[in-house]
Formats: structure tokens, C-alpha cells, sequence
């Protein structure tokens, strides 16, 4: 008898796409994909984790998602067609168990509780295409087409499992990886993961298991041929160590009457698809898996180019991942851009701990492109980075106010001033300009876009307010000020016009940073919207600017970035 999934399958108006077929065909699929993948252009595709809704989201969410977006509007300005995807996940024992401490049934409490990480992302400006639910149908469509496919190739078998597991981490954790731990406050002992610090529980009981350990000399492979998969290198380092010392199997359900929120193992319904495993699959399900159109598979986006996460589900990505998509001989995302975590004195955030800033609160605060290009600025990488009220405000003065917003109000508010004159007179003698700054800026361009395709949006954010400080250093070191008279117009326009083309230049390359307040510059500059992609930040490249869209007026209202409020 056919399962339900199977009717639903013949039921589809879409048949799946070429690669997703049964084993006897899986040579002429590769054949077709190759081929079937130049017919179409593939979009940038790039992806934040989903989100637990267990709790409400910190200030580590909005900077894992302001990563994101950075980068997707990154290649949105290159003048590619760009995809983000974000959204929550409402599976797992952790969302079962913040369920019954709500007092509410758990579809009503993830049909609440997903809406403050779909605000949030509204409020930061992140320009998502898809936010996805893994409690929607589509999802768990295609979560359970998945399964069924590798449990066709012959990945999955029924197991007896004993072992640590974490409810926390929603993960089993081998011998070696936990110790006794001590909660301070109560004198309590308990087993807890070394990696973490997440309490575990001795669990046995049977379900089935992917088999992870035949996949360890393709995945060091993978790793060999593309040293950048992980970034940064030093996360990357640890993987390879990771899949070095031996994979295991890995359990990939857990019994309904432990877990019964969740997706049902098709045809088994004594058992729920482990949380991971349903989880990660949803980069897949927005790229249109399994239903795609033959000749157009990658027009949805996948593979992805860049998965965005933080240091702490660093294995789930790097190593299960790839291996689920390699049993199915899918392709494999391109790099997974790791970040650091951020800490409140000294102690990382965590929503079960309660460490955590509100970022609802410091959007409120200060301004959501100055979150933006704080978080983005100071944020870490490769090595956790402390958060502190005191340091946004620093950051705000030094580099915003005083730096990008005085340089404008100083270009474009000065009664002595004339940009559209400058921009005129200059254009034949770019030559005579000043050679230091002028190389300065046709230099940061080419700088900020290598820093991007690194994956590090905050050293490209670095060397592009660099540009700025040098042109505010320039500025004074000339004293256009001074030159009030007629013979002193051509040396008055030269120096006019490399500070207006410095921020016009930094002004496009800065929009995915701080999209409004960029938008408000490239105005007051006069820039035409159709002349603001990375092709027109380009020295002498733009002659038609230098009056502002609309009047500037006078005092703090006109300004770019004005003081903060004396209560901060």
C-alpha cells in the first residue's frame, strides 16, 4: 500500500526535479544537473540559521542576521539577483518543553512566539525573501521526501541508541565529550558537554540511524579540495580534526512519547525525524526541494553560496550537513561563514541563562543603522566580541558622527561651498587632483570587495570608514575655508570635489551597512538613484550630482547624524 507521502507525491502538479530520483538513475541524474544548470542564472543565495522560538531573540539573532543581509545586499549592488533566507525553527523537545511552561499547547505557543523573530527582522532592515516556518506543510514535505530518499539509497537503518544527550543542544554527545560539571548557585552536580556546558542525560532507546561514518573520507575530501568551505580557517582546522578522529552513526529520530512535536518518520509514526535533520533541510525546501523545473533547478538559488551561523552549531553545519546532502549526491553548499559570540561582561549570551540584550530595545535606542553598523563594526568572527552600551555610543561619535556625518554636513550644509560647481570644473582635470587622495579612492572600492569575498563584512566595513577618516584629515589639512577668493575658485573646487566624490564613492559602498541613512547621504549629495551600484563608485565616474533632492535646512533636523540624546 502506498504511503501518504507517495500520494502526495503523484498528486503534485510539479514533478520532482532531475536530481532527486531513485537509485537506478543517479548517474544520469549527475548528467542532467551539469548540463541543466548553465540553462538558467543562479541568484546569490544566502541564508541565516532558523531560529529557536523557545525564547525571545537576543542581540546575537540581529547580528547573525545583519551579517546576512549585509552580504546579500552586497551582491545585490554588484548587480547580482540575491536571496536571503531566514525564519524560525518550532521543532524539538526545547519548544515542547517552553510549550507546558507557557501553559499553552505548542502550535499555538510557535504561532505566537515566531512573530518577535519576524518583527525583528523588519525593524534591523533585513531584506529576507523568505522567511521560512519548519511547522509549515511545504516543509515538512519536504523534510519526509528526504528521508524517504535516503532511507532508498539505504542510509538509514533501525538501532538500539544509548547514550549522553542534551535537551538543550538537541543532540547525543559521545563518552569523551562530557564531564561532571557544578552548578554554582545550588552545589549541584550533574554530567554536563564539554562543548557547551548543556546538562545531559543518559538516554537508551531505539530508533533509526544515518549512517555518518561511511561518509568520512568524502567529507575530508570535500574539506581538502576547498580549504574555504569554513570560514574562518581556523574553525575550519577544527572540523577537519573533528572528522579525523572518526565519525559515528548518527540517530536521526527519537520515540513519539519523548518527542512528539516534530515531523513523523514517514510510515513509522512511533517515531519523530530528529530535529537537526529537519531542521538544516529547510535552506533546501525555500530553493523549491523537491519540485523544481528540469533546465531551471538552480533559478531558486541552491546550492547556497553562503550559510551564515554562529560558532556554536558549527558541527551541525559543517559535518552533518554535507554528509545528509552527499548520501543524496545533492550539491553542497559553496562556505559556511562561522561568527563568534557576543558577551555581556564576559559571559556569553544565552537565552537559558538570561544573559541577553534586547535588541528591540537597542534598535529603539540608537537608531537601527547605528545597531547595524555597530554590531557589524565591532562584532567578532573569529574571536568573541564584548558588548557594552558605553561602546555603541563611542563608535556612534567617532565614526558616524564626527566622521561620515561631519564630513557631509561640512560638504554639503557650508554656505561656502559649491558641489554641483566642483563637479562640474573637475571633470576634465581628474589628473590634477590630488594624487594621495585620489588614489585613496579609487583604491576602496576594489579593498572592500576582496574583504567581502572573504566572508568579513566588518574588515571592509573598517576600510571604507578608513577612507573617510583620511578625507575628514584631508579636508583639514587643506582649509578650503580660508580660499574666499576669485583666484582661488579652481583650488577650491579641486579639494570640494574629492571630499564630495569620497562620499558620494563611500556612500554607495556603504548602503548594505546602513541602507536609510545612505539613501538620506547619496540625497543630500544629489546622486540619481539609477548611478548608486557598485559600478558607479568609481572616481570622476558620475557627472551629474552635487545638488541635494530636496532642502538640507538648519541645525540637528538637517544633519546626517545628529548627537545622541544627553540620557545616553
Amino acid at each position: 500500500m502506498r504511503s501518504r507521502l507517495a500520494n502526495a507525491l503523484a498528486a503534485r502538479s510539479v514533478r520532482p526535479s532531475n536530481q532527486w530520483v531513485c537509485h537506478d538513475c543517479r548517474a544520469r541524474t549527475r548528467v542532467r544537473w551539469q548540463h541543466s544548470a548553465s540553462s538558467a542564472q543562479k541568484p546569490y543565495y544566502i541564508t541565516t540559521p532558523i531560529y529557536y522560538v523557545n525564547a525571545e531573540p537576543h542581540v546575537g539573532h540581529l547580528y547573525t542576521s545583519i551579517l546576512a543581509d549585509v552580504l546579500k545586499r552586497w551582491h545585490a549592488l554588484l548587480g547580482k539577483k540575491s536571496i536571503l533566507c531566514t525564519g524560525t525553527d518550532e521543532h524539538g523537545m526545547k519548544i515542547q518543553q517552553a510549550a507546558a511552561k507557557a501553559g499553552q499547547d505548542v502550535r499555538t505557543f510557535c504561532d505566537e512566539s515566531y512573530k518577535s523573530f519576524k518583527d525583528l527582522a523588519r525593524e534591523a532592515d533585513i531584506d529576507w525573501d523568505h522567511f521560512i516556518r519548519t511547522s509549515e506543510p511545504d516543509h515538512r514535505f519536504a523534510v519526509q521526501h528526504f528521508w524517504l530518499m535516503l532511507r532508498e539509497r539505504g542510509w538509514i537503518y533501525a538501532s538500539k541508541h544509548e547514550g549522553w544527550y542534551s535537551v538543550s543542544d538537541e543532540t547525543f554527545y559521545p563518552e569523551q565529550s562530557v564531564q561532571l560539571a557544578l552548578d554554582r548557585a545550588t552545589g549541584r552536580k550533574f554530567m554536563a558537554s564539554k562543548e557547551t556546558g548543556k546538562e545531559v542525560e543518559w538516554t537508551s532507546e531505539t530508533n533509526y540511524h544515518f549512517r555518518m561514518s561511511a561518509l568520512k573520507d568524502r567529507l575530508l575530501e570535500l574539506y581538502k579540495m576547498n580549504p574555504q568551505f569554513v570560514v574562518p580557517h581556523t574553525r575550519m582546522t577544527a572540523v577537519v580534526k573533528e572528522v579525523e578522529a572518526g565519525l559515528k552513526d548518527l540517530s536521526v529520530s527519537r520515540p513519539v512519547d519523548r518527542l512528539s512535536w516534530g515531523i513523523p518518520v514517514p510510515d513509522d509514526e512511533s517515531q519523530t525525524i530528529y530535529v537537526w535533520l529537519d531542521a538544516l533541510i529547510n535552506y533546501l525546501t525555500k530553493a523549491n526541494y523537491p519540485f523544481q523545473i528540469p533546465g531551471f533547478e538552480n533559478t531558486a538559488g541552491w546550492p547556497a553560496d553562503c550559510h551564515v551561523i554562529g560558532k556554536d552549531i558549527v558541527r551541525f553545519h559543517c559535518i552533518y550537513w554535507p554528509a545528509f546532502l552527499m548520501a543524496l549526491d545533492l550539491p553542497l553548499p559553496k562556505q559556511i561563514l562561522t561568527h563568534a559570540h557576543w558577551t555581556l561582561g564576559r559571559e556569553k549570551m544565552s537565552k537559558s541563562t538570561g544573559v541577553v540584550v534586547n535588541p528591540f530595545f537597542a534598535i529603539k535606542r540608537f537608531g537601527v543603522d547605528c545597531m547595524r553598523y555597530y554590531l557589524t563594526l565591532e562584532g567578532g568572527i573569529k574571536d568573541d566580541a564584548m558588548y557594552d552600551n558605553s561602546f555603541i555610543i563611542d563608535r556612534y561619535k567617532k565614526g558616524l558622527q564626527n566622521g561620515l556625518g561631519n564630513l557631509a554636513s561640512r560638504i554639503t550644509r557650508y554656505k561656502g561651498y559649491n558641489v554641483r560647481r566642483a563637479v562640474e570644473n573637475c571633470q576634465g582635470s581628474i589628473g590634477q587632483l590630488d594624487q594621495d587622495m585620489s588614489s585613496l579612492l579609487v583604491a576602496v572600492p576594489g579593498n572592500a570587495s576582496e574583504l567581502m569575498h572573504r566572508l568579513n563584512p566588518g574588515a571592509a566595513l573598517a576600510k571604507i570608514m578608513g577612507t573617510i577618516y583620511e578625507t575628514n584629515a584631508y579636508i583639514q589639512s587643506q582649509q578650503p575655508w580660508q580660499l574666499d577668493k576669485p583666484q582661488d575658485e579652481e583650488k577650491l573646487d579641486r579639494i570640494i570635489y574629492l571630499c564630495a566624490e569620497s562620499l558620494r564613492i563611500c556612500g554607495i559602498l556603504l548602503q548594505p551597512y546602513m541602507p536609510s541613512k545612505m539613501k538620506q547621504l547619496l540625497d543630500m549629495l544629489g546622486v540619481a538613484d539609477g548611478a548608486r551600484s557598485y559600478a558607479n563608485a568609481v572616481l570622476g565616474s558620475d557627472k551629474d550630482y552635487g545638488e541635494p533632492k530636496y532642502p538640507l535646512g538648519t541645525g540637528p533636523k538637517g544633519m546626517l547624524f545628529p548627537p545622541l540624546s544627553s540620557h545616553f
